[in-house]
């Protein structure tokens, strides 16, 4: 599945009107930046021993809730209730273990972020009520991943994969669409590996919930700060669906989508029950981002929908057009304030090097994959 095993977004509830976020944007802004590192590299407070990381990608954001970071009324908000069944930390390189050992808690680069955001506009209101959503509120998203663990374990495999299919003859058409067969032991080993790169993702958004919600209890101490939901878009996983009338095991691979289960799926957190499962599409800065709802015609894409815009040009062709000065000011005078290490990373992130979300959302919707809730506007981006 690539690099960023497992990357994903959560959103959180702030129970605040988006105009009680405005009086007070710079310190908040400030207060979030100085609180969660972010860029190439970055290393936060938390340092774990070699024990604690193999507990870590066994337990995922149970693992973390155990540690003090967040509530055990969050499990049931998260995919996998928070933990992947199946991981073997045994098959994740040393290599790759010392990589994380300080990145936990951390956003990391490219298109991650931390952002507040307000509900701009409702079109579902009976969902968004299902998902405590109002216009006018603000919100919390993260998108976040597996940080230098999840990028070492698709480096260990990727290398590993190729030399195999030389060995078997087996034509790649990319380096970097390398596999193996699922039952060999090189398949085994990976989904033991991949897996366990799921489980460090979930339990570093976790991480960055708590650390976000801190934050908010300094300006509001009633904030609780609920979480809604989190969703990845980077996995492969295990399911049963039909195919041609048949039920089948498989294994489905999202890359670059997420899942959106229907209303009555068994795989539906009991709070979504009635309404699906909650797709969060992420923006990228000064671009909108959008809540939908899983819906049962989404079977013909086994339950899957898109997970954002997508790249409209490249990183090194966004550079020739912005520097990461010119895209923070021009945001600052729509009153999106953003913080980060790197002008460089802002400038390749800028909103136009991507697609219209709102008409890949569009699309999405009238393919019959969703049904759009909400859309939000970004009020602060915290940005790798």
């Amino acid at each position: 599945v690539g690099f960023d095993i497992s990357c994903g977004v959560r959103l959180l509830l702030t129970g605040q009107p988006a105009s009680k976020i405005a009086a007070v944007a710079q310190p908040l802004a400030q207060a979030l930046y100085d609180t969660i590192p972010a860029g190439v590299g970055s290393r936060g407070a938390i340092s774990l021993s070699a024990d604690e990381i193999d507990a870590m990608l066994h337990g995922g954001a149970a693992w973390a809730i155990a540690q003090g970071w967040g509530r055990p009324e969050d499990l049931s908000q998260i995919e996998e209730q928070g933990r992947m069944a199946g991981a073997m930390p045994a098959h994740v390189s040393e290599a790759a273990k010392h990589r994380q050992r300080r990145e936990m808690g951390t956003l990391g680069s490219g298109n991650h972020y931390l952002e507040v955001q307000q509900i701009a506009a409702v079109y579902e209101p009976t969902l968004a009520a299902a998902f405590g959503l109002a216009e006018g509120q603000a919100v919390v998203s993260i998108h976040s991943g597996s940080r230098g663990l999840g990028h070492q374990i698709g480096t260990d495999y990727l290398r590993e994969m190729v030399l195999a299919a030389r060995e078997t003859n087996f034509p790649l058409p990319d380096r970097e669409l390398a596999c193996a067969p699922i039952d060999s032991e090189l398949g085994q080993r990976y989904l033991g590996a991949m897996r366990a790169g799921i489980n460090c993702a979930l339990a570093n958004r976790q991480i960055l919930t708590h650390l976000t919600r801190e934050v908010f209890a300094r300006f509001w101490p009633d904030c609780t700060m609920p979480l809604l939901y989190d969703v990845s878009h980077n996995t492969c996983k295990e399911e049963t669906h039909l195919v041609e009338g048949t039920p089948r095991r498989l294994f489905v691979h999202r890359k670059g989508a997420t899942r959106s289960l229907p209303p009555g799926h068994p795989d539906v957190p009991p709070a979504f029950a009635a309404s699906g499962q909650p797709v969060l599409i992420g923006g990228s800065m000064g671009t909108a981002s959008y809540v939908l709802s899983g819906v049962a015609s989404a079977d013909v894409a086994f339950f899957s929908a898109c997970h954002g815009a997508g790249r409209a040009m490249s990183r090194h062709e966004a550079l020739k057009h912005w520097s990461g000065r010119q895209v923070i000011d021009d945001l600052l005078k729509r009153g999106i304030l953003i913080k980060s290490p790197s002008p460089r990373g802002v400038a390749e992130e800028a909103p136009l090097a991507y697609k219209d979300v709102a008409a890949v959302v569009r699309a999405a919707e009238e393919a019959g994959l969703v049904k759009v809730v909400a859309k939000l506007t970004p009020m602060i981006c915290i940005k790798g």
